[in-house]
């Protein structure tokens, strides 16, 4: 049985999170909490937000025991982007896109 959790409109660009995703996936869950502790990502402190919802929706939900799972899939999907103006010169303008994510955790038993 898996349970998942998902976080949505994360202000994290996609392509960084997937970096930390890449990390965890196929890992048991206590080595995958141990990974995300000490990398120095922000979006590892997300992704760790993230994974402890799914691990209590595992509890909580199906009653699964959280030392026998582990992290069968992190999928990190591109959200709706900011788009902002930074000035330039002689009057023109650039145009800023700030990245959202969709990030979802699924952990199951081995």
């Amino acid at each position: 049985m898996e349970a998942k959790a998902t976080a949505k409109y994360v202000r994290i660009s996609p392509r960084k999170a997937r970096l930390v995703a890449e990390i965890i996936k196929g890992k048991p869950v206590e080595e995958a909490l141990n990974i995300l502790k000490f990398t120095p990502k922000k979006a590892a402190r997300i992704i760790n937000k993230v994974l402890n919802s799914a691990l209590a929706n595992a509890e909580q939900n199906y009653s699964l025991d959280i030392d026998n799972l582990y992290v069968k899939q992190v999928r990190v999907d591109g959200g709706p982007s900011w788009k902002r103006i930074q000035p330039r010169a002689m009057g023109r303008a650039y145009r800023i896109l700030k990245r959202t994510s969709h990030i979802t955790v699924i952990v199951d038993e081995l």
